[in-house]
């Protein structure tokens, strides 16, 4: 005997699943930096040294004066000879005054008057010791620095953050399937 019979055959569907990751992207930009270092104020004063050599006196011991030294000297050589003349002629009229007292007085005048004294002579074509006086003042050098500070300018860059999103995308790999078969079954009894 033959039964219908209703034979069912199914597939479940299968999908395929592709996600896609999520994923950022960050970027630091420098930060914008500028620096200027002015240059210092730098100011040197400088007194230059000085140095002064006078000679005069060496000079005039060699004979080589200055004019107005040689006219000084000489008034002053006048002046003292003036002086030397007039108290040696007062000495003599007092000598002749006392005549009555004894002597030659006109004798020993006349021997006075002509004769005249020995010059001294040395090497005059050396200045004496220490004639030249030396002076002097060494330099001096002020110097003032006035430092200035570095001028320091930043401007921080805020991050560039890149965000892609993810996905999943969904595939049918295999739909699902219902087959329906009618077949006849054969039962013994």
């Amino acid at each position: 005997m033959q039964i219908p019979q209703i034979r069912l055959d199914s597939k479940f569907v299968q999908l395929g699943i592709k996600p896609t990751n999520a994923r950022t992207e960050t970027r630091q930009p420098q930060a914008d930096l500028s620096i200027q270092q002015p240059k210092a104020d730098l100011k040197i004063e400088t007194v230059p040294s000085k140095l002064t050599i006078d000679q005069t006196e060496a000079r005039a011991d060699v004979d080589l004066k200055h004019i107005s030294r040689r006219i000084e000297e000489a008034a002053q050589k006048g002046k003292q000879d003036l002086l030397e003349g007039i108290a040696r002629r007062a000495e003599q009229g007092n000598e002749l005054m006392k005549i009555e007292n004894g002597g030659n007085p006109i004798a020993q005048h006349a021997k006075v008057n002509s004769v005249k004294p020995m010059k001294e002579f040395n090497i005059g074509f050396t200045p004496s010791a220490g004639s030249v006086k030396i002076n002097f003042e060494p330099a001096k050098v002020n110097i003032d620095v006035k430092r200035n500070k570095p001028i320091i300018e930043t401007k921080p860059n805020k991050p560039i953050v890149d965000y892609y999103p993810g996905k999943v995308e969904y595939e049918v790999l295999q739909p699902n399937e219902l087959k329906v078969d009618f077949i006849n079954v054969d039962i013994k009894a």
